[in-house]
């Protein structure tokens, strides 16, 4: 299964306010769905297409408080509460209600940026151990000691095509994509004009194709991402 960016559900009737977190959450590596109302945020938060839910208590027809209780008598997706400032009331009843944290409107994206990822983290399952070595044939990776050699001989990587070549030799057959290539090796989204991943890929082909006499390619899969392929 290929990792995507978290994705988070937006629901908040402001319409300015929503337009201006999801570009900002966007920018951090997020995948954003803004909903207007309380209703379309409990369908959308039980549709199991969200990592997340940021949720509004002031909202007309179905209020925040509501929708929190609908979404909770059936998932414990984590959500962050937006109320208003000064409104000890609302915070209190949402937290009993299952809220796993609240931030008071107006917010600082940052401060809403940190809180959900906190959350997010506490509902993480928990990592395996991660492998000292990943194989495929004669290509080996050392993950602690970031060492990387074809048939016992040493290859030089940057530290990107180093990240790189980790996600793609962990995916096996499966084609990554250069979201995720530019999310987890260049810590950053990736951008429709951004040829970052391209040009690491390609130096990154170069000198696997040099050491292994092309037994070891990389394979474009267009429109899509890249996927690693070692002749046996």
């Amino acid at each position: 299964m290929i990792a995507t960016a978290p994705r988070v559900l937006l629901v908040d009737d402001d319409v300015e306010l929503s337009a201006m977190l999801s570009e900002y959450l966007e920018g951090e590596g997020f995948q954003v769905e803004a909903v207007p109302s309380g209703i379309d945020g409990v369908e959308r938060a039980l549709s199991a297409d969200h990592d997340a839910v940021i949720l509004d208590v002031m909202m007309p027809r179905l209020n925040g408080i509501e929708a929190l209780r609908q979404i909770r008598a059936s998932s414990q997706i984590p959500i962050v509460m937006l109320t208003a400032r000064g409104d000890q009331i609302d915070r209190i009843v949402g937290l009993e209600l299952g809220a796993d944290d609240y931030v008071a409107k107006p917010c600082h994206p940052r401060e809403l940026l940190a809180r959900l990822r906190s959350v997010m983290r506490r509902h993480a399952p928990a990592v395996e151990r991660e492998p000292v070595l990943l194989r495929n044939g004669p290509l080996s990776v050392q993950l602690a000691a970031r060492r990387v050699s074809w048939n016992g001989s040493a290859l030089e990587l940057t530290v990107t095509e180093f990240k790189i070549l980790v996600l793609l030799m962990r995916a096996d057959d499966t084609v990554v994509t250069k979201d995720r290539l530019s999310l987890e090796a260049l810590g950053r989204a990736r951008r429709s004009y951004d040829r970052s991943v391209d040009v690491h890929v390609s130096n990154l082909r170069l000198k696997l194709e040099a050491v292994s006499n092309g037994r070891v390619l990389i394979e474009t899969v267009r429109g899509v991402g890249h996927r690693l392929q070692v002749a046996r």
